[in-house]
């Protein structure tokens, strides 16, 4: 497992990930992955929970066992919290910009069943990048995620759905984390339900 502020091409080499898991047990159900560099304490303070109405238990092995449709899970990852929402908050510009200012946040959401697919990153409080179906912000690739962007290219030639492996690349190279099912199931989740989102 790394963790830390990104990837760096110097030293190391992309490697393809093994996703099989989420297409597979997840494949029917959406979700939301966020990743935030703060404290769980401070991702839910942001979206008007109460850390101390969240209660711990395990990441689900799989959709069917998530402890309730309106909970959300956060857990640590160095230094950065990972947020597991079963519904698509990390596609909600409004929420993830509002989580983002004074720090980054990279979000992935997918529903793999009807091919639906986003990513973004955002950079204190503003959107730097956005991969996704009919996004308006697919025009530009910052020049950070240029040689990443090509790199991803070379180790996914048949340009596959961002959950089938690419968005977990470009996780990796903004956060430092390399998400697998390992790491997600042997972390324990605090988990709660915050305020719906105002609609935007």
């Amino acid at each position: 497992m790394s963790v830390g502020g990104g990837w760096q091409h110097d030293d190391m080499t992309m490697q393809p990930f093994d996703v099989s898991w989420l297409c597979g047990e997840y494949a029917e159900e959406c979700y939301s992955f966020i990743y935030i560099r703060a404290t769980p304490e401070q991702v839910v303070a942001r979206l008007g929970g109460r850390w101390e109405d969240f209660t711990p238990g395990p990441f689900p092995d799989d959709a069917d066992d998530h402890p309730g449709f309106e909970s959300l899970g956060v857990t640590s990852i160095g230094d950065w919290t990972f947020v597991f929402d079963p519904d698509w908050l990390g596609t909600r510009e409004d929420v993830i910009t509002e989580l983002s200012v004074g720090t980054r946040l990279v979000s992935q959401a997918a529903l793999a069943i009807k091919g639906l697919d986003y990513f973004h990153w955002c950079e204190d409080g503003e959107i730097r990048f956005a991969w996704g179906v009919d996004d308006e912000h697919l025009a530009g690739t910052p020049d950070e995620l240029a040689d990443t962007m090509a790199e991803i290219d070379r180790i996914y030639p048949s340009s596959p759905h961002l959950y089938e492996g690419p968005a977990f690349l470009l996780i990796e190279h903004l956060t430092g984390i390399r998400v697998t099912e390992q790491l997600l199931k042997g972390s324990t989740f605090m988990w709660g339900i915050v305020p719906e989102p105002a609609a935007s």
